[in-house]
């Protein structure tokens, strides 16, 4: 099985269990503070075009990257 976590609050997802997200978040405004693979806190940097953040074992993501799904 595959864990999952809450990019912004670092809780692992459970299935019938309701983590709420900040309200900065759910409009889109707040970048993840957490990694949704392993839970760990990664390195965020804001600008003004976007954002990016790192995990230290999954690598980046940038907001230009979730634009694009």
């Amino acid at each position: 099985m595959d864990e999952r976590y809450n990019p912004f609050t670092g809780k692992r997802i459970v299935p019938g269990l309701d983590d709420a997200t900040p309200a900065a978040a759910a409009l889109g405004l707040e970048p993840p503070r957490f990694c949704e693979h392993c839970g760990r806190r990664m390195i965020v940097q804001v600008s003004p075009d976007g954002w990016w953040a790192k995990c230290s074992r999954h690598g980046v993501i940038e907001s230009a990257q979730l634009e694009r799904r």
